[in-house]
């Protein structure tokens, strides 16, 4: 089946303010980035991968407007650093709206074999750092008095069983938890907090981390025969982020065509 059509801007996010982690490259964050670009809204990307993130940094505000683009690297299992990006926001852009807690660790180790710092390091990244970030965005928000929304990225990985992914599984599964717990404690600050779970979805870095025959047998449970683009998971990103989905809150949607 042919990738559909992509989207026309709308306007979407027109006047707000956007932290995204792990927004270099060609991923999900940097397709999100580029759409909260398109529909109207200033970004913050940052990275572990400072030299990635100036490059496309440099490409979005070459594109977009250097005054609406702003990075700065992060790393999320540092709380020091993820104070410093949201201070950052802050600095440059008066406010901070959207929060989108992208940055995670994959790969596939047996846990037979598995050594504790390879499943410290993937809970450090993937569920801390989501911690860590969505702590410091609803600190920022509830100060403000107005609001904000946080997106997290999780895995339909939480919910389905797959070999070699015992540690990610815990990880994404912990995301699903955390959003759910802290989107009822941030009500009452008036942010909302949701998450995507992608089944699929095709970037350089999987690539590196998953073999081709693996991928293929992925691909093949998809009911449309192919993979996800990064773009089609940043449209429902985007639909959080905004205000379409104002009564959603401490939700898990799946973008997937995948089926039991």
């Amino acid at each position: 089946m042919t990738v559909p059509q992509y989207p026309a801007p709308r306007g979407l996010l027109e006047g707000k303010v956007v932290v995204i982690t792990a927004a270099a490259g060609a991923g999900i964050g940097g397709a999100t980035a580029r759409r909260c670009l398109e529909e109207g809204a200033r970004v913050v990307v940052s990275d572990a991968h400072e030299r990635r993130l100036v490059q496309s940094a440099e490409e979005l505000a070459k594109e977009f407007g250097a005054d609406r683009v702003s990075a700065i690297p992060c790393d999320v299992t540092s709380e020091d650093k993820v104070q410093a990006l949201y201070a950052h926001a802050v600095e440059v852009f008066g406010r901070i709206d959207v929060a989108v807690n992208n940055a995670g660790l994959g790969g596939t180790d047996a846990l037979v074999d598995m050594p504790d710092e390879r499943w410290d390091r993937v809970l450090d990244i993937t569920l801390n750092g989501t911690m860590r970030c969505t702590r410091a965005a609803l600190r920022r928000m509830r100060d403000q008095g107005h609001g904000g929304v946080i997106v997290n990225n999780a895995s339909v990985i939480g919910w389905r069983a797959q070999k070699g992914q015992s540690h990610y599984a815990a990880a994404k599964a912990g995301v699903m938890a955390l959003t759910r717990c802290a989107a009822l404690e941030a009500a009452e600050f008036g942010v909302r907090i949701n998450a995507v779970a992608p089944s699929l979805a095709m970037h350089p870095h999987l690539v590196k981390v998953t073999s081709e025959e693996l991928l293929a047998e992925l691909t093949s449970r998809e009911a449309f025969g192919r993979y996800a683009e990064p773009w089609e998971v940043a449209n429902v990103i985007l639909f959080l982020a905004g205000e379409y989905s104002s009564y959603m809150t401490g939700e898990v949607v799946a973008v997937s065509s995948q089926h039991p």
